[in-house]
């Protein structure tokens, strides 16, 4: 599974990519908004630092403005991947890009039906979202599941990218479903390796050899 960095922040993204785990970047204008810098700017900036796909989001909500931000954004990086939300007018942003070769992530995704759409309509990413639907007393999880089943029965090539994972156990139940991709903030990406059994054993070794060279 591709481990995405969900944060459109240089320094997270510096230090995850500096322990060669990192595939790819996701931001949405609210991750850019908090970082108070230019958009543009920034996106080159993050295709400078990561060797993968870069998720930059349209804020246009009809198709024709949806048309023009995302070839604009495409014209950044080759890495740029358009992201589009999963309306009306987004899927026919999407068929248009497909036809145009441009890459697109559509977010937003919360259900199976709105998964299969974006498939049809050429969508390169689908996003669906399991810690919102999870906070709303839905599987968030059984939602992956049913969009991995749907695409596999009729071999989509849309991947499959994880979002809004707010905890370990849902990267761990995306791998072990096949999702393609996981997302998550730089907090969840460091909860992966921590475990206090290998903090315990690092501490026993070191006090150990403290005491063999005495």
């Amino acid at each position: 599974m591709k481990i995405f960095i969900d944060t459109a922040n240089l320094a997270e993204i510096k230090e995850a990519a500096s322990m060669g785990l990192l595939d790819g970047v996701t931001t949405n204008p609210s991750l850019v908004a908090k970082e108070g810098l230019e958009f543009k700017p920034l996106l080159k900036e993050i295709c400078k630092l990561v060797d993968g796909d870069i998720s930059a989001e349209v804020v246009a909500t009809d198709t024709e403005g949806m048309l023009r931000e995302g070839r604009d954004l495409a014209k950044i990086d080759a890495k740029i991947v358009v992201k589009v939300p999963l309306t009306k007018d987004g899927l026919k942003a999407v068929r248009t890009f497909a036809a145009e070769g441009i890459r697109t992530n559509v977010t937003l995704c919360f259900s199976p039906t709105q998964a299969l759409l974006a498939a049809k309509a050429g969508a390169y990413i689908i996003s669906p979202f399991v810690g919102r639907l999870d906070d709303i007393s839905s599987d968030g999880m059984g939602l992956i599941q049913q969009i991995l089943t749907i695409y596999d029965n009729y071999e989509f090539d849309t991947q499959v990218l994880v979002a809004s994972i707010r905890h370990p156990m849902h990267v761990v139940d995306s791998a072990m479903m096949g999702a393609h991709i996981g997302t998550m903030p730089f907090s969840v990406i460091t909860q992966l390796i921590k475990h206090p059994l290998t903090d315990l054993g690092l501490e026993r070794f070191l006090s150990d050899w403290k005491k063999s060279q005495k």
